[in-house]
């Protein structure tokens, strides 16, 4: 029953996407990312659970990684291309552009069996748009700096650089899993208060996003002390 639990736990982050994507219709981006951000905390305490027990045996019916995989897609990729195309971040051309860009260049990486590291990192960037449109519709850079972002992440999805997940690398652990913690405080506080230019958790999100963004390949540059 418990097993059962955890892929029910899991399969409410497709209703969390569906109501961000209502949300996004109506173009109110910030209730729109707040869904997302409680949709990206249950992503974080699923697997855990999941591992703890056991669901692949004692809740063998449905696939918990296939699962996960779909409402990845949704939550990180599919809802944060549609806000970042409709919202007017990027106009013309540019918008399209990163549509394009953002959910193909995804789908081919989740379907990636290579996506996996030997210490249960990623090899390349793991595809977490929704935290990178969120960082975005906060900050509000020059439209050829979001491009040129969004272009370089794309290509970094199957470049051989490592991007940490910050509960299952165990290698720095202790700071990375509080500074995603701070992440997810950040992102929510700064869609709570509808992206207010002068709120403190901009820098925050800036902050935390580029470590996150950064650690695992530093830790390919740092070797690992024995």
């Amino acid at each position: 029953m418990k097993a059962l639990l955890v892929h029910l736990l899991t399969a409410s982050g497709a209703v969390f996407a569906m109501l961000a994507m209502l949300a996004a219709v109506q173009e109110e981006w910030s209730i729109m990312f707040l869904w997302l951000v409680v949709a990206f905390a249950v992503d974080g305490i699923d697997g855990p659970l999941a591992r703890k027990y056991d669901v692949k045996t004692n809740a063998p019916r449905f696939d918990g990684v296939l699962l996960d995989l779909i409402i990845d897609y949704l939550t990180y990729v599919f809802i944060p291309a549609f806000a970042l195309f409709q919202s007017g971040l990027l106009p013309g051309w540019t918008g399209w552009f990163a549509i394009i860009a953002i959910t193909f260049a995804s789908a081919m990486y989740f379907a990636d069996s290579r996506m996996k590291t030997d210490d249960n990192s990623f090899h390349g960037f793991p595809g977490c748009w929704n935290m990178l449109v969120l960082v975005m519709f906060a900050i509000r850079p020059e439209i050829m700096v979001i491009v040129a972002i969004v272009a370089a992440l794309s290509v970094a999805m199957f470049l051989p650089l490592k991007f940490i997940h910050p509960v299952r690398t165990e290698r720095w652990r202790v700071v990375s899993l509080p500074v995603a913690l701070m992440w997810t405080v950040f992102a929510g506080w700064a869609a709570w208060v509808d992206f207010h230019p002068e709120s403190w958790a901009h820098w925050g999100l800036v902050v935390t996003s580029v470590y996150l963004i950064f650690v695992g390949i530093a830790q390919q540059i740092v070797p690992l002390r024995k």
